[in-house]
């Protein structure tokens, strides 16, 4: 959901017509900096500052206070807009002393100079330097002028926006909601700047995940928006972006799409084909489609996405890259890997040429990298997942949840290669952050298994144990007994047992493991196989064949089911059946099966 910009407040040039001492120069420094004033209103900045540093003379030759920080306001003023911020912050320091001395502590205009102060800070993103002085701003004007003054509206605006822009939406909130209260008092209730102030608020509740709250304030706006503006008005449209916003996050994506739909209506009567801003609201639509699993619809729209940016922006814009991060997204989720693979290679090229590390852009490294594990390229993952590591720590934070994948992979990595040592450490964070978040109690089991794979490719036994045995309880806590998962833990942990020799311990976790992979995937699964064999060797190991042999059997049917009968893997399955029969003194069945793995292998060549 896109952060609604705040509406510009008033930053008046202080030409206060003043009485100075110096009464001859008086009139020619008013007319002075009125010139001044006018140039720069009609965008001549240049001659508009010569003017100024004019009346700036002036009025020090004529030693009048006001008339001094009148003028060093409105020079600060015009370099601040400038960007000249080195040259405008003396100015304004030196005014703000000046109106103090003149007026008094706590005289509105004070505030107004605290306030030019302030907002030079707040551009610089200097926020803890602004916000002492747009607060004793506020403290002044509400004193001075009444709390329902229009200048203490601009005051509690001015802290709102700080406040949102430093990221704080607890504080940005409470003065959002003060700022509406003075908007519908001095405004009505249906008022544009009302609706305004609703939206703002809204940008702040989501952000704290008071989504109920949000999705009110902006229906709200929706009505206020139709009623004075139209109901085909682009600010509507903007409206019903920011509400379908709110629904997906809060899990509604079929009430966002009627809400994106209609605004993408709403661009496309209003704006000239190739729009981008119709691309955006297509987009909208795109991604709900998506969440809907409505794939072959939101892929048809995200290409029109894409042609519409790359004709209106150029093919390397970071517009076009989140076109392709998306599009990739798509053929992902349809089993399209090598596309989507492609995809996001070039949306990531376009982002990593203009320097770009944001959210995004390690949205895109995350999945690719997920999809490298996904294909089993281990090295490109393993260096991808590197690079990513320090962006996160650097943006996010070292403890944010969304570490965790990357600490793991980059440690399950580490202990394949045999770099105990190095995994470990990652590992043990990966661990550490999950469980300190206490939401996702399952992630933290999958931590710990990786932990346990660790500590047995260490042969600490007894440490993969504890791991195994902790994730399954878990698991078993948060899913109940026939879970997927639980199976998985369960073979973990038989697994361990079997590499210790522990069978009889070893027997009742995979009989229990497959019984829940039958339940769960039905008899013909390939998971279901992998049971079969787990436990079948368990026998063969133990010299129980009779118990072996059926389980071996049952393993070449799947496996005849699901690849065919002439595959590499019924193949590899025959032969650990001829093996058995062997076992067993079952020499012709053992022959027979040979002599067609033979053919097998034969017609392959």
């Amino acid at each position: 959901m896109k952060r609604l910009t705040h509406l510009p407040t008033p930053l008046a040039l202080l030409l206060a017509a003043v009485m100075s001492s110096a009464a001859y120069a008086q009139e020619d420094w008013s007319a002075l900096s009125q010139q001044a004033v006018a140039l720069y209103q009609q965008g001549d900045q240049d001659q508009a500052l010569v003017l100024a540093r004019k009346a700036l003379g002036l009025a020090e030759a004529g030693k009048a206070p006001l008339d001094i920080a009148t003028s060093l306001n409105n020079l600060a003023y015009m370099y601040r807009n400038r960007g000249e911020y080195d040259k405008a912050e003396p100015l304004y320091v030196r005014a703000l002393t000046l109106w103090e001395q003149a007026r008094g502590a706590n005289h509105p205009d004070t505030a107004t100079a605290l306030n030019n102060l302030a907002q030079l800070y707040r551009q610089q993103g200097q926020a803890d330097k602004a916000e002492p002085l747009y607060k004793r701003a506020l403290a002044i004007r509400v004193k001075a002028l009444g709390s329902a003054h229009p200048d203490v509206a601009i005051s509690v605006a001015n802290l709102a926006a700080l406040y949102a822009g430093a990221n704080k939406p607890a504080e940005a909130a409470a003065m959002y909601q003060r700022l509406l209260v003075l908007r519908e008092k001095s405004l009505g209730l249906n008022h544009a700047d009302v609706a305004t102030t609703a939206v703002s608020l809204a940008t702040q509740e989501a952000a704290l995940g008071r989504l109920a709250q949000a999705g009110a304030l902006l229906k709200r706006a929706v009505l206020i928006r139709q009623q004075t503006l139209g109901r085909e008005h682009n600010d509507v449209a903007s409206t019903l972006q920011q509400l379908g916003g709110v629904m997906v996050a809060a899990k509604q994506p079929a009430n966002a799409l009627p809400l994106y739909q209609r605004a993408l209506a709403i661009r496309e009567k209003n704006l000239e084909p190739g729009h981008p801003d119709i691309a955006t609201a297509m987009s909208d639509v795109a991604d709900t489609l998506q969440q809907l699993n409505r794939l072959p619809e939101a892929q048809a729209l995200q290409e029109k996405v894409l042609a519409i940016r790359e004709d209106a922006l150029g093919p390397y814009h970071i517009d076009v890259a989140s076109s392709l991060y998306r599009l990739g997204i798509l053929q992902q989720a349809q089993g399209k890997t090598d596309k989507a693979e492609k995809l996001y290679r070039d949306a990531l090229s376009i982002r990593e040429k203009r320097n770009d590390t944001g959210v995004e852009t390690m949205g895109i490294m995350a999945r690719l990298a997920a999809l490298y594990v996904q294909q089993e390229k281990s090295s490109e993952a393993f260096a991808l997942y590197q690079k990513l590591l320090p962006l996160q720590e650097k943006h996010l934070g070292a403890e944010h949840i969304d570490l965790v994948p990357t600490l793991n992979q980059i440690g399950t990595q580490l202990e394949i290669q045999g770099k105990f040592a190095r995994a470990e450490p990652l590992l043990l964070r990966a661990l550490a952050i999950q469980e300190k978040q206490q939401s996702k109690p399952e992630k933290s089991a999958r931590a710990r298994i990786n932990l346990g794979f660790l500590y047995r490719g260490q042969k600490q036994y007894d440490q993969a144990e504890i791991q195994f045995r902790k994730a399954l309880a878990t698991l078993e806590k948060v899913h109940g007994p026939d879970h997927i998962e639980v199976a998985a833990a369960l073979t973990n942990l038989a697994m361990l047992m079997d590499t210790q020799s522990r069978l009889d311990q070893a027997e009742p976790l995979y009989k229990r493991a497959q019984a829940i992979l039958e339940k769960q995937l039905g008899p013909n699964h390939l998971n279901v196989a992998t049971g079969l064999e787990n436990l079948g060797q368990l026998y063969r190991t133990q010299g129980r064949f009779e118990l072996a042999l059926p389980l071996y059997e049952r393993h070449e049917l799947i496996m005849e089911k699901n690849y065919g009968l002439n595959h590499a893997e019924v193949a590899r399955s025959l032969i650990n059946l001829a093996a058995v029969h062997r076992s067993m003194k079952h020499l012709d069945e053992a022959h027979a099966i040979e002599v067609r793995v033979s053919r097998m292998v034969g017609n392959s060549l």
